[in-house]
């Protein structure tokens, strides 16, 4: 629009003027998108990295679980193996034949060390018991023979006898008396033999036995229960007839 008609130029200025204004305010409208685009691509890739991360912190998660986990199996693991290994089970063969070469040496395998001093005591209570009544049985001995042969240069019988003892006349009296000395002795000579052979046997028979029984298992309910019951007596005569009393139960 003129607003001065005379002027042809001045006119043409203005609508110069207001069509430079219209261009630049149809191109900012344009500019301004741009700029929108701009920040959009912008946030869009804050939230592409935002995800990364977080993606990121659930792997890193998932890598620390799974280590957790296997270090949790191995040392369950571990322990069960420790576990395992803590409780022995002796071979009962291997313990029979150790005993049989040495005595005590199943118990030794067996790990019943308690019972080493029981099984040596009881030898050398025998070995003690066998040399005394061997000497006091060859002693006896001996001296039933030196009294026997009625030879003056044999007496080793008067050792026996309290000092400046005097057997004139007694000589059969002593004879039977030394001879039942020498029995005796003997009897309890060879009784110390059969107890020896008999504590070697015990010590094979208890190193095979607990090797045995070492994987036997217990139960907590083993033992005698004394319950109350309702007996039934049987008679036909009369129906129903039942009596209360006492049942022995044995758990195995």
């Amino acid at each position: 629009m003129c607003l001065f008609y005379g002027h042809n130029g001045i006119c043409s200025l203005a609508a110069q003027e207001t069509d430079s204004i219209k261009t630049r305010i149809e191109n900012i409208p344009d500019s301004i998108p741009e700029k929108i685009l701009t920040n959009d691509s912008i946030a869009t890739d804050s939230v592409i990295a935002d995800s990364i991360a977080q993606e990121n912190l659930k792997n890193m998660k998932k890598l620390d679980q799974a280590t957790d986990t296997l270090l949790l199996t191995h040392k369950s693991d571990s322990i069960a193996s420790k576990k395992l290994t803590t409780r022995f089970i002796p071979n009962p063969t291997r313990a029979l034949w150790l005993s049989l070469i040495i005595p005590g040496a199943g118990q030794v395998y067996n790990r019943k060390y308690w019972k080493i001093p029981i099984v040596y005591g009881g030898f050398l209570g025998c070995v003690y018991a066998l040399s005394w009544n061997g000497q006091m049985y060859k002693d006896y001995s001996q001296a039933y023979l030196d009294i026997m042969d009625n030879d003056p240069n044999t007496n080793s019988y008067l050792d026996m006898l309290p000092i400046n003892y005097d057997i004139t006349g007694k000589e059969e009296r002593f004879k039977d008396i030394f001879k039942n000395k020498k029995n005796y002795y003997r009897k309890y000579r060879d009784l110390s033999i059969f107890c020896m052979v008999g504590v070697y046997l015990l010590s094979v028979i208890d190193a095979y036995v607990d090797a045995e029984l070492s994987s036997f298992d217990i139960s907590k309910d083993l033992g005698l229960r004394i319950e109350p019951a309702i007996i039934n007596n049987g008679n036909t005569t009369w129906r129903n007839q039942t009596s209360v009393g006492l049942q022995c139960r044995l758990n195995f």
